[in-house]
């Protein structure tokens, strides 16, 4: 294991950096999928064709965002926002720059988890509610985000786990992290063994997250 002990000693504090370059990419882009994603999915939810809100151009525009989004290769989706992520950032380079496209894709794809997850309550709930004289806020916080809390944590861990994979690809054009990390000191210096340790940190880190959402979605669900 002396091999194990002289790559930690040499790159150790490279992959702590690493690590917390991905940590910031993650936190920013999941704090984006809450804060955005989710109400966009309960737009299209909401405003579909029999939905209790429903408006045809509100739900077009909102689904075209998302069906194109999720449809764009991300690499290219990167390279596709480099004016915008200049223009806003100031640079297409590092982490910051980084983490702006892998905002957008977070937003897409738990945007459509959450109406995947809302589809799944049985229709009668919000029919109920607003038959009983609730407005639309209420139907939404006191009926519909009830019943669907535990699926959509799940869905949140789900989407983290697939930002994690996409926040690797963006070592290819230097977006930093332990995607980035790899690419320089494993692949193009032919390291093969920091190459699987670089790989084996993010098959546990896959796994922590799955392992807290499960947990975390667990407790919510009361049924």
């Amino acid at each position: 294991m002396n091999w194990l002990t002289d790559l930690l000693a040499e790159y150790g504090e490279d992959i702590a950096e690493a690590l917390a370059e991905t940590g910031y990419m993650m936190l920013v882009s999941l704090a984006a999928a809450v804060l955005i994603g989710l109400p966009l999915g309960m737009i299209v939810f909401l405003t579909q064709r029999g939905g209790i809100a429903e408006n045809r151009p509100v739900w077009s525009v909102a689904n075209l965002y998302i069906n194109i989004v999720r449809s764009f290769p991300f690499l290219l989706l990167v390279v596709f926002l480099i004016p915008f992520t200049r223009a806003v950032v100031g640079t297409s380079f590092g982490t910051q720059a980084s983490t702006l496209p892998l905002c957008f894709v977070a937003v897409a794809i738990y945007a459509r988890l959450v109406e995947q997850i809302l589809r799944e309550i049985p229709p009668g709930i919000s029919r109920v509610a607003v038959a009983m004289g609730a407005t639309l806020p209420q139907s939404v916080f006191r009926a519909l985000l009830p019943e669907a809390r535990s699926g959509l944590v799940y869905a949140l861990t789900s989407a983290a786990i697939s930002l994690l994979s996409y926040s690797t690809v963006l070592g290819v054009v230097g977006g930093g992290g332990i995607g980035d990390f790899a690419m320089r000191y494993g692949y193009q210096e032919y390291n093969d063994a920091l190459m699987y340790i670089t790989i084996a940190i993010i098959v546990v880190c896959v796994l922590v997250i799955q392992a807290v959402g499960h947990r975390a979605s667990e407790r919510l669900d009361h049924r």
